[in-house]
């Protein structure tokens, strides 16, 4: 989503949601006209449309597809990696 990468770098702090992925909000909705859904699977960074989150699965075993859940990419971190980024700001950029 194009959208998504014209806001890039963002700071967000980052929240746990259901011992399965950890969410930020982001500062304005997405424009996701036109993005399929999907289906998560962990490592996946998907835009939850109906809350406007930013959503980093680390244990999608059972969920499904879901038109409210496009695929922005993926990621490479571990469990702990991740519990790191709760508790404040986080940087969100494309590296390549």
């Amino acid at each position: 989503m194009r959208d998504f990468l014209s806001m890039l770098p963002l700071q967000v702090p980052f929240e746990e949601f259901a011992g399965r992925e950890k969410i930020a909000y982001l500062p304005r909705e997405l424009d996701y006209a036109g993005s399929p859904g999907s289906d998560p699977e962990n490592r996946d960074l998907i835009y939850f449309t109906s809350w406007g989150n930013l959503g980093f699965y680390y244990n999608a075993d059972g969920i499904g597809y879901s038109d409210a859940t496009p695929h922005l990419g993926t990621y490479d971190a571990t469990e702990e990696e991740l519990s790191l980024l709760e508790g404040g700001d986080v940087t969100i950029e494309i590296v390549g």
